[in-house]
């Protein structure tokens, strides 16, 4: 039976992957600054719509003439995050409210608490700093981050899967290197986006017709040519340098297929096999995106999906990495059980 509280994850979290998706949505609209400032919409709680509101918005800000359509996609965005906020603040405070009660967890709800304060400073900073890549990159990974947190959270208060005992080390270790590994591809995504280097490509697998095209990986990774001040939207880097943010992104992509097909056969040789199916499901699922994005230009629906898909792969990689936990950090139901015993065998998916 689950513990109090997992009914508000749970919420939290399917509010946390809509928040993902609106947030990819508002970048590939180009309508991050849709909203000049911060937290409202020149000036206004909500996007100014009558004739004296957006007078007023011209008077206000005069350098960023105002697109309706842009600012909607932006608040729209802000609400549904403040929202989660709300969520997660109350998700900490009834963790506070129940510790010392048996498996209720403090520290994560806690954890979350802070990680969402810093999302909506670099919420902040997203806009008055006119989408800096570094920000505009840290950003989108806090996103994920919050997302990851709240289903590892969802998890520990389902209070359904025990840990197994008898999973190989080495196991548990490759699925931990294949977490990172899909954290890291997920930056060099974000990077690709807020560079605007995602259609530096327009062939596959060739790029400009070439296998190694013209590229200048010391501009296109060099953090020090990314200078506070200018206004990036639309990105500043010329062509040798996006087109090497865009295949080292494809690099990446490469590196993490042939990692995860081979944590996907390990997991099958130990009796996983269910989870081995999930993880190739979803890597299937996000290379097809991938490779749709550039054969048909960076349509806005493939490219949005592509943003989930990472986070539903992301969501696969925290799964499995729990489900492998060691037996030895089971806690007991209550304080007067012991721990319950190991358990060895075959490893079957929630529901199953």
């Amino acid at each position: 039976m689950a513990r109090p509280g997992f009914r508000l994850a749970l919420l939290a979290t399917l509010l946390a992957g809509v928040v993902v998706l609106l947030g990819a949505y508002t970048r590939l609209t180009h309508a991050g600054l849709g909203c000049p400032d911060w937290p409202g919409c020149y000036g206004f709680l909500a996007v100014p719509m009558s004739e004296a509101q957006q007078a007023l918005a011209a008077e206000r800000f005069p350098a960023a003439p105002l697109e309706v359509e842009k600012g909607w996609n932006e608040m729209v965005h802000r609400y549904f995050a403040g929202g989660l906020g709300l969520l997660i603040l109350a998700l900490a405070l009834q963790a506070l409210r129940r510790r010392g009660q048996p498996g209720q967890p403090l520290k994560l709800p806690l954890v979350l608490l802070a990680v969402v304060i810093a999302q909506a400073l670099f919420g902040m900073w997203t806009v008055t700093l006119q989408l800096w890549p570094q920000v505009v990159t840290a950003h989108l990974l806090g996103g994920f981050t919050t997302l990851s947190l709240l289903l590892l959270l969802c998890l520990r208060l389902a209070d359904r899967w025990p840990a197994l005992a008898g999973v190989p080390a080495r196991l548990r270790a490759f699925a931990g290197a294949a977490l990172a590994l899909v954290v890291l591809q997920i930056a060099l995504g974000g990077w690709v986006s807020s560079n605007y280097a995602a259609v530096a490509c327009i062939d596959f697998p060739t790029c400009h017709g070439q296998w190694w095209p013209a590229m200048d990986f010391a501009r296109a990774y060099d953090l020090t040519h990314h200078e506070i001040g200018p206004n990036y939207l639309g990105g500043l880097l010329y062509g040798e340098a996006r087109t090497a943010i865009h295949v080292g992104h494809r690099l990446g992509a490469l590196t993490v297929a042939l990692v995860l097909l081979a944590l996907a056969w390990q997991l099958y040789r130990h009796g996983f096999g269910r989870l081995a199916a999930l993880l190739l499901g979803a890597l299937t699922l996000q290379l097809g995106l991938g490779i749709a994005n550039v054969l048909l230009s960076l349509p806005l629906a493939v490219a949005v999906a592509h943003n989930g898909g990472g986070a539903l792969l992301l969501l696969v990689l925290v799964t499995i990495n729990y489900r492998l936990r060691p037996a030895r950090l089971l806690q007991p139901a209550s304080a007067s059980e012991s721990p319950l015993p190991p358990r060895t065998g075959r490893l079957e998916l929630p529901g199953a």
